[in-house]
């Protein structure tokens, strides 16, 4: 593993510097007071790994559709960054079945929403930003976030 050096430690200062500038403006042009997400754990590899920051949108719930990644609100608070692998319609609720792409099964293990269902829309914090299909990440700048955090 290679050592980080002043000339990287510099130039995830500068990329951080920015992101935290731009974030009033993100929140306006997404329309979520969370416009930005750090990837945390393995869930989503190869494509997120930690300490990835994606850009969020608000988008309504009749834009949000299978393969896209959302980022919603645990039953404990923190913010999880997976993928919709389906939605379901039940009693005129939707929901939203969710997957790490790197996990064995969806967020139901986790305890996240009972098993048949799914995320309702009023946990989903927002899409990840995902111009010409794929996601838009900054790689590693919010790996010093889980530093501080812990």
């Amino acid at each position: 593993m290679s050592r980080i050096g002043r000339k990287d430690l510099a130039v995830i200062a500068i990329v951080m510097l920015i992101v935290v500038s731009v974030n009033p403006l993100l929140k306006i042009a997404s329309g979520t007071d969370t416009p930005l997400a750090v990837v945390r754990g393995i869930s989503m590899l190869p494509l997120l790994r930690e300490g990835d920051v994606v850009i969020l949108e608000k988008k309504p719930i009749e834009e949000i559709s299978v393969g896209n990644i959302i980022v919603y609100r645990s039953v404990k608070g923190h913010l999880i960054i997976h993928r919709v692998i389906e939605i379901k319609k039940i009693d005129g609720i939707t929901y939203f079945v969710t997957k790490g792409d790197n996990n064995p099964r969806d967020d139901s293990y986790l305890y996240e929403y009972p098993r048949g269902r799914g995320v309702t829309y009023d946990r989903v914090v927002g899409v990840v930003w995902s111009p010409f299909g794929l996601p838009f990440k900054i790689p590693y700048v919010g790996a010093v976030t889980l530093l501080i955090r812990g």
